[in-house]
């Protein structure tokens, strides 16, 4: 009888979206745009765990340990706002979302942090997280830095691309030890690293155009776009495509699988 290799191990989804409809397709769509399956990624919806076991905190040091890196979603919750504002839900996830990181910072576990993920990596590490940067819902151009062109997450992209944002904080100041791989106009840091890697981006790169056009739906009342903004928000993303900030989902698989 012959002797198989263990199987891969998957990659771990942390999504933090009570809306099952947002938090579905977010999954469908890590999945489709980064060439995972249900078999390679896993998806751990963090913010049902601490509602259902709020007495019961999650077991990173195992859950980390069965996974090949963790790819953190985006969130409708926003690091940086006053702790007397922010819901008990909101609360109990970042207290997790500390926890983890503490974990995964000292194994050194793969991580991705798409838009989300700058603000809770940014700030686990000892960066200023704040309004300053917001971005309304739409396409930008992203440029790499030299760093990041040299990047193997980065491969192939070209030194500059159209990506999705939509967010109401950004990174002001990054951590110590922190390398910028990405900026914008207007927000000036979209994406970094932390040691070798951990990795966030501000732009979305689980997203594409339908995608994002139905985020925007669900969330259209979450202040991140004024109502009488709605027609022009949805015609800028109409008119650009943004097909290539996906290959840095499928880079992180094929690097970390």
């Amino acid at each position: 009888m012959g002797v198989f290799p263990p199987a891969a191990r998957p990659f771990l989804l942390i999504q933090t979206r009570p809306e099952d409809d947002a938090s579905a397709a977010e999954a469908a769509s890590v999945r489709r745009l980064g060439g995972y399956t249900e078999d390679t990624l896993t998806a751990f919806r963090l913010e049902e765990h601490v509602t259902v076991h709020p007495e019961q905190p999650v077991d990173w040091e195992s859950l980390l340990a069965e996974h090949a890196g963790v790819i953190l979603s985006g969130s409708p919750f926003t690091t940086s706002d006053p702790e007397e504002s922010k819901s008990e839900l909101q609360h109990r996830v970042e207290t997790e979302l500390v926890r983890m990181l503490e974990v995964l910072r000292r194994d050194e576990v793969p991580f991705l942090g798409c838009c989300y993920g700058v603000g809770t990596l940014g700030r686990h590490a000892g960066g200023t997280v704040d309004t300053a940067y917001g971005e309304k819902p739409g396409p930008v151009t992203v440029t790499l830095t030299e760093a990041g062109a040299a990047d193997p997450l980065l491969e192939g992209l070209p030194e500059q691309f159209f990506a999705y944002v939509g967010h109401k904080e950004g990174l002001t100041v990054p951590p110590e030890g922190a390398v910028v791989l990405a900026t914008g106009q207007r927000c000036p840091i979209q994406m970094f690293r932390l040691g070798r890697h951990q990795y966030a981006t501000q732009f979305h790169p689980e997203l594409d155009q339908d995608g994002l056009l139905e985020r925007l739906r669900i969330y259209a009342h979450h202040g991140y776009m004024e109502p009488h903004e709605a027609e022009d928000v949805f015609a800028r993303i109409r008119a650009q495509q943004a097909p290539l900030p996906p290959r840095i989902l499928a880079n992180f698989r094929r690097i970390y699988g």
